[in-house]
């Protein structure tokens, strides 16, 4: 499902060249699941972002749900994310003047489908939020809001789930519960998942944790996740 190779990124400051990350390489099959673990500033985020498209590496390639992305246009890019890659953000990314429902919706019309409400509807009330439906993201909590945001990357039944600290904004209770939501939904629909975390209990929960340290891969190992 995913093929890192040699991936490397580097930006221009005023200081010279400052290399984020730095010939990452390993591979992910499907329904798999990895944790991204490291320090503050080893390049977790920059990984996501390159493996999921939303970002050009300096070097090196990645191969997602069969297409290399380094060889695509933005355009291309965005259109395998639609098709094939759901997203969950520490920080939630709403839309504000939509509703929960509408939130929901917005992958399935950029792929200009209709007729979708129902569907959506089921998964707002599988994340526990049936009563949410027509509130905005200004009326529900930091939890609902990561829940809103869980619903719409399933909605497009997504091959590859990336979270990038997912529970980073919640207290201790509503954290545990989105954990639980979001291992759960992955098991149902067969998703790979990766998840950048500082939570090593969180990264335990995943088959795999690949640690980076200053940019580069320092181990990546097999673990016995919890049920």
């Amino acid at each position: 499902m995913l093929r890192v190779s040699r991936l490397t990124k580097t930006y221009a400051t005023a200081a010279g060249p400052l290399t984020v990350l730095h010939e990452a390489s390993f591979e992910l099959g499907a329904g798999e699941s990895i944790a991204v673990v490291g320090p503050s500033g080893s390049g977790k985020t920059t990984l996501l972002g390159l493996c999921a498209g939303l970002d050009r590496a300096t070097g090196g390639s990645v191969e997602l749900a069969g297409e290399r992305l380094d060889a695509l246009d933005e355009d291309s890019r965005a259109r395998v994310r639609n098709a094939s890659v759901g997203f969950v953000f520490q920080n939630f990314q709403l839309i504000p003047t939509l509703t929960a429902l509408e939130n929901v919706l917005v992958p399935l019309e950029l792929r200009g489908e209709r007729g979708c409400e129902p569907q959506a509807r089921a998964l707002l009330e599988r994340v526990g939020l049936a009563a949410r439906f027509d509130h905005y993201p200004v009326q529900l909590s930091g939890g609902e809001q990561q829940r809103v945001a869980l619903a719409r990357a399933f909605i497009n039944a997504p091959k590859i789930l990336f979270c990038d600290e997912p529970t980073g904004n919640l207290d201790g209770d509503t954290a545990d519960s989105m954990v639980e939501l979001i291992f759960g939904l992955n098991r149902e629909r067969g998703t790979t998942l990766v998840l950048v975390t500082h939570n090593f209990e969180l990264a335990g929960r995943c088959q795999r944790i690949l640690r980076l340290r200053n940019g580069s891969v320092a181990s990546d190992e097999r673990t016995a996740p919890a049920a």
